[in-house]
């Protein structure tokens, strides 16, 4: 499988101890973590020379060890890019006298942003993605929105990974730029009704949204006014606006806490409005609805989630009225609010629907389908008085799909369906959803996807996908890209572990803080479950999962490694505690809620040293392990996949092949071209295809 291979690098160890609770744990790599991290987020030339030397010595040593694979990947990322419409373009979202989509050309690498005037007229670029990412090696967009008088375009873009976003704003009459350029956004904006200025949200040196500006065109950065400010730490903050123009809303939340102040979004000197105030574990999301504030919320025990309406001139709690009472069991995922209609996206026993209610008369319908695994998706709207909603389906063997339905005849337009230029047959392949019994008898619910033609006797590799955190739901929806492994044999299966909210909201809850190694035992289970079904053996699989999914692979790694052929870890949030005992780092404090805050809790300190895979990494063999980092992430930082690495190899037995891959011009996200991505996801699939014997 890996011969021949020169010694792996090896990390210099300097022991540091930290001791918090009465208890000292010991790290030898800490010094991995430069000390200027910050800078190095902004400038990457910064970072300290040693742990650049090391960095750069893995992905030496990595190269090395896949180099057999080098012609598999090229064919690997000619299957997937064969299978992606080059030319591609969005269905174009209606706006007053325009619509505005998205749309690429052959071969190129970012998007392009387009509008058509509604009554006929050729079709207008506004903002060309390639043309702007030419002579970056990193280039992202952030966001293109137009302003409510369609003469101008708030624009954002990350050329160094870090998710500091500059904003711009353009004339699109002619397609300049004006001068106006402000720097260190959260990446977007809301217009004014006037279009004369907008509202932003600044990132502070610790990368966290905490102050609301409003900035006048024509005017400098440093002389914007501050709307509203953020000083607990544990919170995010976003600002939007509303498709009536009448109200800007200011969201404050955690992972498990939410707040909103409103202000008229025609007066910037308005003092934001409080709505109800934060109340720890009470969640709310608003819509604008008319007279009414239409809110999606679990308060007064609504676990899964009820929507109440407010009046639009006296919001609080206390004029909270029930319009789509709770029902346990189904979760409702978010709404969307139109002049004559309610629309909403619901969960029942893992799957999706979409229901409507017509305002006046209170009747209801919902749009269901039959397959016994797939994705919904209900896309918003720019329009509001309208009786058209957009919403999209596929499963794991139906490429996606587009619809306009109009809520009040019910009548279904099919707007595109996802070409596959290389070809695709749905009738070759077969989707399953299968229940896995974890450990406590819960049933873990497995999406699956093969070939008609594959022997299901056990011998077949298997690639499982696992999450399990925040509360994401992974969809069983149309994916091109595992068609390269799926035709190789494969069977393909996403496990909806415990921490996402596949089967409700006690299914997160039962995944999370005191309950989170419940994710990793779920994950375990559905591996077992597929070799005791004759899907695969356990030697045979090939675990994957990022950033939080991630610290799952880390943790099952731990837990139980003779259980997986192989594991791939992406941006692997893998040195939790460490992580979340420093609250200089972008995500710790809002992070607590989430994992615990062992600063203050030696509670919360015993829980998470006691599964944190850095911590737990121990003296017994490994599978093979390929590890992916960004050095810009400011989520998952570079240096715990890095530790990580060094911690498995001077720990473990065995000697199966432990390789780290850092992107050192990306964060985590990973490259930001669409045909870039592949490159990495094939050097993925190629590793998987490796470690299973599937490389010829």
């Amino acid at each position: 499988m890996f011969t021949s291979l020169p010694p792996a690098p090896v990390a210099r160890k300097l022991p540091t101890t930290d001791t918090r609770h009465g208890i000292s744990r010991h790290d030898d790599y800490a010094w991995l973590r430069a000390e200027n991290w910050q800078e190095v987020f902004q400038d990457p030339a910064l970072l300290d020379a040693e742990i650049r030397v090391y960095l750069e010595a893995e992905n030496a040593y990595q190269k090395d060890a896949m180099a057999d694979t080098e012609a598999l990947q090229k064919a690997l990322f000619a299957e997937m890019r064969g299978r992606i419409k080059e030319d591609d373009s969005s269905v174009p979202s209606p706006d007053g006298e325009y619509a505005y989509g998205t749309s690429y050309v052959t071969g190129g690498e970012q998007p392009r942003f387009f509008r058509i005037p509604r009554q006929g007229g050729r079709e207008e670029l506004m903002l060309d993605g390639d043309a702007e990412a030419a002579g970056r090696g990193y280039f992202r967009i952030s966001a293109a929105n137009h302003s409510p008088d369609h003469t101008r375009m708030i624009w954002g873009y990350d050329d160094k990974g870090s998710e500091f976003f500059d904003l711009k704003v353009r004339e699109l009459a002619d397609g300049s730029d004006r001068d106006d350029l402000l720097h260190k956004t959260a990446g977007g904006g809301a217009w004014s009704p006037d279009s004369r200025g907008f509202y932003y949200s600044l990132l502070d040196a610790n990368h966290r949204p905490s102050k609301v500006f409003y900035h006048a065109l024509g005017t400098e950065q440093a002389d914007d006014r501050l709307v509203h400010e953020e000083t607990d730490p544990g919170f995010f903050m976003g600002v939007g606006g509303s498709r009536l123009n009448d109200f800007i809303f200011i969201n404050i939340h955690d992972h498990e806490t939410s707040e909103y102040h409103l202000l008229p979004a025609g007066d910037p000197t308005a003092k934001p409005q409080l709505v109800a105030a934060r109340e720890t574990g009470v969640e709310y999301d608003m819509q604008e609805g008319g007279d009414v504030f239409f809110i999606l919320t679990n308060a007064d025990g609504a676990k899964d989630f009820k929507i109440v309406e407010t009046p639009v001139g006296h919001p609080g709690r206390d004029n909270w009225r029930d319009v789509v009472p709770h029902e346990p069991g189904r979760l409702i995922l978010s709404i969307a609010t139109f002049s004559g209609h309610l629309v909403w996206l619901e969960r029942r026993d893992g799957l999706p629907q979409i229901i409507i209610r017509d305002r006046q008369n209170g009747e209801q319908h919902a749009i269901a389908f039959d397959e016994e695994a797939y994705s919904l998706g209900l896309q918003g709207s720019l329009e509001y008085d309208t009786e058209t909603i957009r919403f999209s389906y596929s499963s794991m063997t139906t490429p996606a799909q587009q619809f306009d339905y109009n809520m009040r005849t019910r009548e279904r337009t099919l707007l595109k369906t996802q070409e596959v230029p290389s070809g695709h047959d749905p009738d070759d392949y077969v989707t399953r959803r299968i229940m896995a019994p974890s450990h406590d008898g819960e049933l873990v619910p497995v999406s699956l996807l093969y070939r008609k033609d594959t022997v299901l006797d056990g011998t077949a590799p298997c690639l499982l996908y696992g999450y399990g955190a925040y509360g994401m739901s992974i969809p069983a929806s149309f994916n091109t890209n595992c068609l390269s492994l799926v035709d190789r044999g494969f069977v393909y299966a996403i496990a909806h572990i415990r921490g996402g909210k596949d089967k409700g909201f006690a299914w997160y809850e039962g995944g999370r803080r005191e309950h989170k190694t419940n994710t990793f035992r779920d994950f375990i289970a559905a591996a077992d479950h597929l070799a005791a079904e004759n899907f695969t053996a356990l030697d045979r699989i090939v675990a994957q999962g990022g950033s939080a999914g991630g610290m799952l692979m880390g943790a099952v790694a731990n837990l139980a490694p003779e259980r997986f052929g192989a594991i791939i870890a992406a941006v692997p949030f893998v040195d939790v505690l460490n992580t979340m005992l420093d609250d200089t780092l972008p995500l710790t404090p809002p992070e607590w809620p989430e994992w615990g805050n062992p600063i203050a809790s030696k509670e919360d300190y015993e829980r998470i040293a006691a599964y944190s895979p850095y911590d737990n990494v121990g003296a017994h063999p490994y599978p093979p392990i390929l590890v992916l980092a960004g050095l810009t992430d400011p989520r998952v930082t570079y240096w715990e996949p890095a530790k990580w690495v060094a911690r498995l190899r001077a720990t473990r037995t065995g000697d199966s092949p432990i390789l780290l891959k850092t992107n050192m011009e990306a964060g985590h996200a990973g490259a930001s071209g669409r045909f870039q991505r592949l490159e990495e996801i094939a050097f993925e699939y190629a590793f998987a295809l490796k470690v299973t014997g599937k490389a010829g």
